[in-house]
């Protein structure tokens, strides 16, 4: 389903005057950031819709042409720095009428509730108190632009927000839902019908601080093959997808102990697939999981994710040799994916991942 960034206009993209007219060229002004911002905003996933209540139709006081001639050059510098709008609603009432069509009612707004349009993840940014109730009154989530929340934090905001991805994979062998988020740590939880796969996959949500939903429901009375590859792909598949276009990733990532046991996880999210695994155990099954299957699950994970991933382990007991994997590939890929606040460049001198 689409999503959509609605974007109030007098406040938010343009400096509202004290009479709260924008009827000449002369008061014109961009708010602080918002050029950058809706540039950024531009490059994402979803709808760009401006959503004002200043009609520009004009009355005798405020004749048509005064509202038009600033409104055209607002576009016109915004499109000039790449910033266009999939869908502008204008009211078309005055100021004063209480109207259902004026925010914060939902009246100019009609095509975005019939349907097609994921809401829940769409975004309200105003800089007033009815804009906030408007997001409320859609679904949406609101973005109030004021002293303690700059046009650069509701750009990064959104732009966390995409990092997050939904997969199902549903084949004659399995039925796999996995859910992640790379930037939030919230409740989490795993159910692939095998308990010890279960315990490690659940290590990379504790250990990777992010938010890890995976239910399966495979063939496990043929063997455990299905279910733990399966996984592996979904698993890869959603890291690819949450990582977006990976602008400001670290990229890289670890090498972590465990008692006796130790572990090296070398991973880079490049694009380019290649595998390496170095790990030695001594018995044929951990808890209902056959060790030979643990290589099988990470070089399907690296190449569902489209990475180059090197795991070295050593120890004496097969499931701390198991646990201290899963740890340090749960931290390699916390470095990996961990982005600073305000960077967009492309971790790469050649300009593409």
């Amino acid at each position: 389903m689409k999503k959509v960034i609605f974007v109030d206009r007098d406040g938010t993209i343009i400096r509202e005057p004290e009479d709260e007219q924008v009827d000449s060229l002369e008061k014109l002004s961009f708010v602080p950031g918002a050029i950058s911002a809706l540039k950024i905003l531009r490059g994402l996933d979803y709808e760009l819709v401006m959503a004002t209540n200043q009609d520009g139709r004009g009355t005798a006081a405020f004749p048509e042409e005064d509202f038009i001639k600033p409104h055209a050059k607002m576009l016109e510098v915004l499109e000039g720095e790449g910033v266009t709008f999939d869908d502008m609603l204008i009211d078309d009432h005055f100021p004063q009428d209480n109207s259902p069509m004026r925010k914060p009612g939902t009246g100019m707004f009609g095509k975005y509730l019939a349907g097609g349009y994921d809401l829940a993840q769409s975004f309200v940014i105003g800089d007033r108190e009815t804009d906030m109730q408007l997001a409320a009154n859609l679904g949406a989530k609101g973005l109030r632009l004021g002293p303690e929340c700059s046009w650069e934090d509701i750009a990064e905001a959104i732009r966390r927000s995409e990092r997050r991805a939904e997969i199902c994979r549903k084949t004659r062998e399995t039925d796999i839902r996995v859910m992640l988020d790379l930037d939030k740590s919230g409740d989490s939880y795993v159910d692939t019908g095998l308990k010890f796969f279960d315990h490690m996959l659940d290590q990379i949500h504790h250990h990777a601080g992010v938010t890890l939903q995976i239910s399966c429901k495979g063939d496990l009375e043929v063997d455990e093959h299905h279910t733990i590859e399966d996984v592996g792909i979904a698993l890869g598949q959603a890291i690819a997808e949450a990582l977006g276009d990976k602008r400001g990733i670290e990229r890289y990532g670890f090498a972590l102990p465990m008692d006796e046991s130790c572990a090296m996880v070398l991973l880079d999210f490049g694009g380019r697939i290649d595998f390496s695994w170095d790990v030695e155990f001594t018995r044929e099954y951990v808890g209902d999981v056959p060790t030979e299957m643990f290589k099988h699950f990470f070089q399907s994970l690296c190449s569902a994710s489209q990475c180059n991933l090197r795991i070295e382990a050593r120890g004496e007991n097969n499931h701390h040799i198991a646990e201290s994997i899963f740890k340090a590939y749960a931290h390699a890929l916390k470095c990996a994916v961990r982005r600073e606040k305000f960077n967009y460049e492309l971790p790469s001198s050649k300009g593409i991942l």
